[in-house]
């Protein structure tokens, strides 16, 4: 199955989960909690305060070598997006994307993320724990704070 065929299937519309597709078209499922939603929903706004241009998505989708991916929240440039707009999945990931740790991921989930998020273009890759701190990441590294956005906390409250 692919990310155009799950959006579509009027069976997957109204799951109260959230769906990525590991790489050979299987749906994966993860439950979202209401934490996780809040966190989600304040990088977002946080992101919109220090950017001036460019867009907020939630819940991204984006094409991997090892299937469709949905990032929690991600920035995107108004050169990039007007590359994806139209596409089901993002064969190029917006410059910043943003996993928000749910209880069932894990330390090798979010480093095959990280790696297929900047192998698919992102510049920055944030993690956001369940206690609000923040993590940022380039390709090579982690880093104290964003390079894109420097003043962006790294502790997000409750």
């Amino acid at each position: 199955m692919d990310w155009q065929e799950v959006c579509k299937h009027p069976s997957l519309k109204d799951l109260p989960f959230r769906i990525e597709l590991n790489e050979t078209g299987q749906i994966v499922m993860s439950p979202v909690s209401i934490l996780h939603s809040l966190y989600s929903g304040k990088i977002g706004n946080l992101l919109i305060s220090f950017l001036e241009k460019g867009e907020i998505l939630s819940e991204c989708a984006v094409r991997t070598g090892k299937g469709t991916k949905v990032a929690d929240v991600a920035w995107i440039s108004p050169e990039r997006l007007k590359l994806i707009l139209h596409e089901f999945d993002a064969p190029i990931a917006p410059e910043i994307c943003v996993e928000v740790l749910s209880e069932s991921n894990t330390d090798d989930e979010m480093r095959t993320k990280r790696r297929l998020y900047f192998e698919t273009g992102a510049l920055e890759v944030w993690i956001c724990d369940q206690n609000g701190n923040m993590f940022f990441y380039r390709p090579d590294k982690q880093m104290k704070f964003s390079e894109l956005v420097p003043d962006f906390p790294k502790k997000i409250g409750i």
